[in-house]
């Protein structure tokens, strides 16, 4: 077999810490998980624990009850680790971003309907992103997705790129609405692609401006909860030319998500 692509990281990992993410994929992507032949997804560094590629299974099969799920990471100490956790669905494989599905999941040459890698390009320096965009979305089935992102350990703040086979196409922000204190918070949790370009003159800095002044502007709905001062928040964004995708039952959630083009790097 040949050498996996990447590089082991940290691998630190916590139960429930990608469910903004996942309940997310279940909605965005639930109708292609129903359509496809078939619905493999695959868990890319899930890290020391395979908490997160045993709920990403659970959730997916809200949507489609045969989905699976390969859990994919570069240290094979982890797949050892992992391989008590395997069921009807779920298996657990050495490899990086080449993404070769093992004969377990019924055969090499598989191509998965989602690739989610959370926490993981974090560690990896900006200039590498691109390319590692380009090989893993070059793996996806036609109709798939590419969900690639960060958050905090406990999962309360969490931006991520969704990545289609033609592209980037979105930027989503996620948190917990009762530990934000100002939009901009979430900028520790920018995927590797946008972090460093959180700077004067950089897309994602005016957006972030943008949003704590219209954070500010909504400061009287508070007294009817943070749900409602978000929700007028991305209102006044979306009025203000940001092209935000989703709607209120997305913003309710304490989520918003804007085209990437609006937010990409300069000279990107």
């Amino acid at each position: 077999m040949a050498r996996p692509v990447g590089t082991i990281t940290r691998g630190t990992t916590n139960p429930n810490r990608l469910r903004r993410m996942d309940r997310w994929i279940a909605s965005v992507l639930g109708a292609e998980l129903r359509r496809t032949a078939d619905p493999v997804a695959v868990d890319l560094g899930y890290g020391a624990a395979p908490w997160t590629a045993v709920e990403l299974l659970g959730r997916l099969r809200t949507v489609r009850a045969d989905a699976e799920v390969v859990g994919l990471e570069i240290d094979p100490a982890r797949v050892a680790a992992a391989e008590p956790y395997r069921r009807d669905g779920l298996t657990f494989a050495h490899g990086g971003f080449e993404v070769a599905l093992p004969a377990a999941s019924q055969g090499a040459g598989r191509r998965p309907v989602l690739i989610r890698a959370a926490n993981v390009l974090r560690q990896y320096d900006e200039g590498e992103v691109p390319a590692v965009w380009d090989r893993l979305r070059a793996r996806l089935a036609p109709g798939g997705l590419l969900v690639e992102g960060t958050c905090d350990e406990i999962g309360r703040r969490h931006v991520w790129v969704a990545i289609g086979p033609e592209g980037p196409r979105t930027v989503t922000f996620a948190t917990r609405l009762g530990s934000l204190e100002r939009p901009s918070d979430l900028a520790e949790r920018l995927p590797k692609a946008l972090i460093h370009r959180n700077v004067p003159g950089e897309p994602v800095h005016a957006f972030l401006t943008e949003f704590d002044r219209a954070w500010a502007t909504a400061a009287p709905f508070a007294s009817l909860g943070a749900r409602q001062r978000w929700i007028r928040s991305v209102r006044l964004l979306a009025e203000g030319g940001w092209p935000v995708t989703d709607r209120a039952d997305r913003w309710r959630q304490g989520e918003v998500t804007v085209r990437w083009e609006a937010l990409a790097p300069r000279g990107s």
